[in-house]
């Protein structure tokens, strides 16, 4: 399926819809017709995605990222920069807020929303010093007795030279231990794309969640093809044996639960599932709260070694 080229012809009936005079009587009729049509195509295309389809709508240049998620559910939040090593890395943000009454840290990969802003966030693809500034506020939140609470959104970490050299592999290595090892609650959103171990970092959580329409893989399906295939063409085939998807990650237990998007994605009504999430946030630090600390570093790396198991 076509995604992109059947997104374009819904929004031309939409264009065709707006240029109708609402308050003609002769063009009610047409009017109804094409809402409709509008309707009947948009279902019947939601119905039938593949994988790869998924993929698409988790990248989507309009689809919600973390700063109106961090917007919209938190209040007072305060940003802190810089990894008090090498500098600020704007592909992550991070800082504390409230959620409700509850003091927390949230910390999220970043994607812009413009190009201008894409390229000041390095299209959500973070510098060592990103996650080393992740780390430092992983372990402020512990020291404060304060829940963390991530969104993962993000292709995967930046493979340029100067990364490399300030040590990429070992700030998501030392990221991703130190998480494991946090003794106050985490939980993890994937709210658009979850690419391989720049994903990871962050997400090593008591619980995770997926928007429906978002994506979870060891790396992307271009690269999956490139080295299973030598051709990164394939991409579809390989987004197909990839178990990539929510449904799939469910289904395996790497993930505990599912948030519904609106048809057509988080894009077409970015505060659809607000409600929910809160909600769903809310109740799980609750929950994860009522463990002891000991409990609940042990809750997570039980729930890892159950996902390194499945020999994924």
């Amino acid at each position: 399926m076509d995604l992109k080229g059947i997104e374009q012809q819904i929004e031309q009936l939409r264009e065709q819809l707006v240029g109708l005079d609402a308050n003609d009587v002769r063009m009610k009729k047409l009017r109804e017709n094409l809402t409709r049509a509008i309707e009947e195509m948009t279902s019947a295309v939601y119905e039938e995605l593949d994988a790869y389809d998924k993929v698409y709508l988790a990248r989507h240049a309009k689809r919600p990222n973390t700063k109106f998620y961090i917007k919209q559910l938190f209040d007072d939040f305060i940003e802190f920069h810089g990894d008090r090593l090498y500098g600020d890395d704007a592909a992550i943000v991070g800082g504390v807020a409230l959620l409700g009454e509850v003091p927390v840290t949230v910390i999220g990969h970043v994607k812009g929303t413009t190009t201008e802003e894409n390229i000041a966030t390095n299209f959500g693809m973070p510098h060592p010093e990103g996650y080393r500034k992740a780390m430092r506020l992983a372990l402020q939140a512990e020291k404060f007795g304060r829940p963390i609470i991530t969104f993962i959104d993000t292709p995967g970490a930046y493979p340029g030279v100067g990364a490399e050299e300030r040590g990429q592999s070992e700030a998501i290595a030392r990221c991703l231990m130190s998480f494991m090892g946090l003794r106050v609650p985490v939980i993890a959103v994937v709210i658009g794309e979850g690419g391989s171990g720049g994903a990871l970092a962050i997400s090593a959580a008591n619980h995770i969640v997926m928007l429906e329409h978002s994506v979870y893989s060891v790396l992307s399906p271009e690269g999956f093809a490139s080295i299973l295939y030598k051709d990164a063409g394939r991409a579809k085939e390989a987004a197909a044996i990839m178990k990539l998807t929510a449904d799939d990650l469910l289904a395996l237990g790497v993930i505990e639960q599912i948030l519904k998007e609106p048809l057509g994605g988080a894009h077409e009504n970015p505060e659809y599932l607000l409600p929910e999430l809160k909600e769903l946030l809310q109740t799980k630090l609750t929950e994860l709260s009522q463990l002891s600390a000991d409990e609940i570093a042990e809750h997570r790396y039980t729930k890892f070694q159950k996902i390194g198991s499945l020999g994924l």
